[in-house]
């Protein structure tokens, strides 16, 4: 449940907080430029983020009891999505991503650095997920980790394009869109682990999730 608050939560807020923000642009535009101080929703968009790195730690926490028997494995995707919680959720929420006269406030350099481990972790994740949940019991979730990481690594790559030295390609200038894509691509695979973890306490899902890793 916490997982589907939390993606749930941020696609709703993206687009009530953004539309109430004069000139800002969903596909041009980051989400951080949406919490920094000279945003006026700044303080609404903040404790939002507070609250779903709080609702995703949670959920991190219950994928190691969910899937207990797989012990290590099930160990580092907890770590993972907490990780991502803390920083893409928590760290955000704290730490505004201010400029004064164009140079990085120390607040935005935490919030780019906590930001991103949080996004190292959930491109890592679905490698490890994939040693979580066998092929026997969700045939199809072995692929979809496979799609998943590589869009992943697409869709961050694109938005690191803003960092390029033109900012008028047109890569560059829809760095919104690259970011929004990666979260849609990061919340559809969390989701989907949510999904599989109600299928499985519900003993929908027929086949064992036998113990392969070691204590």
């Amino acid at each position: 449940m916490a997982c589907f608050l939390a993606v749930a939560g941020e696609a709703v807020t993206m687009f009530v907080f953004g539309s109430q923000y004069p000139g800002y642009s969903q596909l041009k535009n980051t989400m951080s430029s949406m919490g920094a101080s000279v945003s006026p929703v700044s303080n609404q968009i903040s404790t939002w983020w507070v609250m779903m790195g709080i609702l995703l730690i949670i959920f991190g926490a219950g994928v190691k009891i969910a899937f207990s028997e797989k012990g290590r494995s099930a160990g580092w995707a907890s770590w993972l999505i907490i990780l991502y919680g803390a920083g893409e959720g928590l760290g955000s929420g704290l730490f505004k991503a201010d400029r004064i006269v164009g140079v990085l406030t120390t607040s935005a350099l935490i919030h780019d650095l906590v930001g991103g481990i949080g996004v190292i972790a959930i491109l890592i994740l679905p490698m490890v997920m994939k040693k979580v949940v066998p092929k026997n019991a969700f045939p199809f979730f072995n692929r979809m980790s496979n799609i998943i990481f590589a869009c992943g690594i697409l869709t961050i790559l694109l938005f690191l394009f803003r960092y390029s030295s033109s900012k008028d390609n047109i890569l560059s200038l829809y760095k919104g869109l690259w970011q929004r894509l990666f979260m849609l691509n990061t919340y559809i695979y969390m989701a989907t682990i949510a999904l599989i973890m109600l299928l499985k306490n519900n003993h929908e899902i027929p086949t064992s999730f036998t113990n392969t890793d070691t204590p």
